[in-house]
């Protein structure tokens, strides 16, 4: 017995389970049949023009047994649970999955990701879709696979997180960009884009500096010849910390600082801390005893510590 065969681009894929053959037709796998569902239909939930993508143009006829076949497979899978009626669903709607995939296909963008995506997409059309009702399931599929692929792209693709609504705002600024590029002959100004847009030139600005979070640029990769410093590395263009700033300021501070002392309370805590000597030392160098050089100290790092602290 011929079984259902699910379709991968012309040719037939492989069997599912006898029990599921075509009511009326052997070219229910046939993609392209206008109405249903399947690529370049014409009918609901097709997409595009209508191609026909199969051998010879289906007819009605055609068309209404691979949705009545459609919709038969996926009673049985809601009623009985059959994961041979869901795989076989999937092998006759993936061409679908990918055409899907690669109308949001981008430089950067590895194809293979976003035909995972949009399976994905497809899977969840299949346990959402309500058999009952009187739409076909490629009106339901679609919408549900655009929307796990710009899910895809909002939450995965970008390499720094941006808020949803800069992200759209982003993308509605570059289209607008190109149309009034086009219109005007010149690059349009924020004002002009965001009067298309029915925003402001800051918000224009600030989405079009979020765009450039979308690709991540390794700072070990080499300048372009467009830039000035064309052969080197974009890290060789970051600072470094400079401990020199901190030394200034608590230099200035100390300056501050010392003018509430005396000339020998300075020059005594410059012999100490900067010269490093002893008080027995510091004593001989400026004529007094070793105590006295003592409570020198003290009373100088004591008035230091109040006019620090505001007194």
């Amino acid at each position: 017995m011929d079984g259902v065969r699910g379709i991968d681009g012309v040719g037939s894929g492989r069997e599912v389970r006898p029990a599921y053959r075509p009511a009326a037709t052997a070219a229910s796998g046939a993609i392209g049949a206008p109405g249903s569902g399947g690529i370049g239909s014409s009918g609901a939930g097709g997409i595009g023009p209508s191609r026909t993508h199969g051998i010879g143009a289906p007819g009605t006829a055609e068309r209404a047994a691979r949705s009545e076949e459609d919709r038969r497979l996926l009673t049985i899978y809601h009623r009985d649970g059959d994961p041979a009626a869901r795989e076989a669903l999937v092998e006759r709607f993936l061409p679908l999955a990918r055409q899907l995939a690669r109308r949001y296909h981008r430089a950067g963008e590895p194809l293979d990701d976003l035909v995972q995506v949009a399976s994905l997409g497809l899977l969840k059309a299949i346990d959402r879709y309500d058999p009952e009702r009187e739409t076909a399931f490629s009106s339901f599929a679609v919408p549900t696979v655009l929307g796990e692929l710009k899910r895809h792209f909002r939450d995965k693709g970008w390499s720094v997180r941006v808020p949803r609504d800069l992200q759209e705002l982003a993308v509605k600024v570059d289209r607008a960009g190109e149309e009034l590029s086009r219109t005007l002959g010149r690059a349009p100004t924020p004002t002009e884009i965001g009067e298309r847009l029915g925003a402001t030139a800051e918000q224009v600005l600030e989405a079009r500096e979020a765009a450039h979070a979308y690709r991540a640029v390794s700072i070990d990769r080499t300048r372009g010849a467009d830039d000035e410093d064309e052969g080197h590395e974009f890290a060789d263009a970051f600072g470094i910390e400079d401990p020199g700033f901190a030394r200034a300021e608590d230099a200035a501070t100390m300056e501050r600082l010392m003018r509430a002392l005396t000339e020998r309370e300075r020059e005594v805590l410059r012999l100490r801390f900067a010269e490093d000597l002893t008080q027995s030392e510091i004593g001989r160098r400026v004529g007094v005893s070793q105590m006295h050089v003592s409570r020198l100290i003290r009373q100088a790092v004591a008035k230091l510590q109040e006019v620090a602290s505001g007194g």
